[in-house]
């Protein structure tokens, strides 16, 4: 029987997958010396892999067994510990372990996005969330992001124009996914308020904000509206750590929790269990503080030698973020290379040596055709200036065929 003749669900129309994903794959098929700023990752030197190794070989009692579906007490007990050091008041009731972030972001569309739902998104946004989103059956609509992160002025006017609220608010609020850029406090507020005027749930996602290495922090939505009912927030130890893991959280409110248990029940049960005992043993030991000191520093160092490297190499011929955090630069190609296609220009680049994330993934419109997401965390500054050196002479030679 071919699939073709299948009977599949009507779902699965909306499966789109991820690009950044594939792109694990595709560089994993090759044998060539390839500069790595394509997944969104920290370097194997930055992950504090002997306390894990230690952890790991370490005889703890139902370790390898079934676990809570909400989590294993110690890490929750680590979570609240987390989040209260950022001002931030949340509860157990409120805490439920995922498998990563991105198990949190499924949660939330399957709680509250019907086929055919109104959501909101950045655009340029994450590929991840789109997908998830579009699995769920919602309308993706997509709104501007400028340097102060999602124009939230747009919205109502966008949202007269659909005819219809939108049921979910998805954002990437600090330092944001794929361009680096924050939610200013006003935007936030803004925010807030068009959610609760049109009964929108905010989908807060914020992998990166402990990884803030200048300027000051920006407050979350959780210290602006301490247990606000449509705020559902999706964290992850995956930046901070290490993606491997699959570690991540929610803290939502505790209405929910139920809901959220029985969601979680019918995906995988329960998180990891070794891995949640990992982290759990990490925070506990109070490790986490030192390793996040250490890597922002070399984050800064990262970040600062891939702009300085650009300016080199490019000139005027492109304009970057200058994000305070995180892990990214938005790159938009200008002057002589305003017409390279950097979904063309990919494969030319792979060749080259040098991977990165064509702009046109973080859309459902195809815009952004002339920028690309660069990762800066994931490679010494050494190596990214040979990195941007190669991405500079496959645009020269995109340039060069297309005479």
């Amino acid at each position: 029987m071919s699939a073709t003749t299948l009977p599949l669900a009507r779902r699965v129309t909306g499966l789109v997958g991820s690009v950044i994903d594939s792109s694990t794959s595709l560089l994993a098929s090759q044998t060539h010396d390839i500069v790595r700023f394509a997944m969104g990752a920290p370097s194997d030197d930055l992950i504090p892999v002997e306390f894990f190794d230690r952890y790991y070989g370490a005889a703890t009692p139902g370790k390898y067994a079934y676990g809570a579906t909400d989590g294993e007490p110690e890490l929750i007990a680590q979570v609240l510990d987390l989040t209260n050091r950022q001002g931030i008041e949340s509860s157990a009731e409120r805490i439920t372990i995922t498998t990563g972030g991105m198990q949190g972001l499924d949660l939330a569309c399957k709680l509250f996005v019907d086929p055919g739902d109104l959501v909101v998104v950045e655009g340029p946004t994450y590929t991840n969330g789109i997908a998830t989103a579009l699995s769920y059956g919602a309308e993706v609509l997509e709104t501007s992001v400028d340097e102060d992160g999602l124009v939230v002025e747009r919205l109502p006017e966008l949202i007269e124009r659909a005819g219809r609220t939108p049921k979910a608010i998805y954002t990437v609020p600090t330092f944001q996914n794929p361009s680096g850029v924050t939610l200013s406090k006003a935007r936030r507020e803004q925010l807030l308020d068009l959610a609760e005027r049109w009964g929108s749930v905010v989908i807060d996602d914020d992998p990166y904000g402990m990884l803030r290495f200048d300027a000051e922090s920006v407050p979350d939505f959780a210290q602006l509206a301490p247990g606000h009912p449509l705020v559902f927030s999706v964290r992850t130890f995956s930046k901070i750590l290490a993606p491997g893991l699959r570690v991540g959280w929610v803290d939502a409110p505790s209405g929910l929790r139920e809901l959220l248990i029985s969601a979680k029940q019918a995906m995988d049960t329960c998180t990891n269990v070794p891995a949640q005992q990992v982290v759990a043993r990490f925070l506990q030991d109070g490790h986490l503080y030192a390793h996040l000191a250490r890597v922002k520093e070399l984050y800064r160092a990262r970040k600062n030698a891939m702009r300085d490297s650009l300016r080199r190499h490019f000139g005027d011929g492109v304009r970057s973020t200058d994000p305070d955090g995180g892990f990214f630069l938005w790159l938009t190609f200008a002057g002589a290379y305003a017409s390279v296609d950097t979904q063309q220009l990919f494969e030319m680049a792979l060749r080259n040596g040098v991977a990165y994330i064509p702009g046109p993934a973080f859309s459902t419109t195809g815009s952004f055709g002339n920028a690309l997401r660069l990762c800066f965390a994931t490679s010494t500054p050494e190596r990214i200036d040979e990195g941007v050196r190669r991405l500079k002479q496959s645009a020269d030679a995109l340039l060069e065929v297309a005479k």
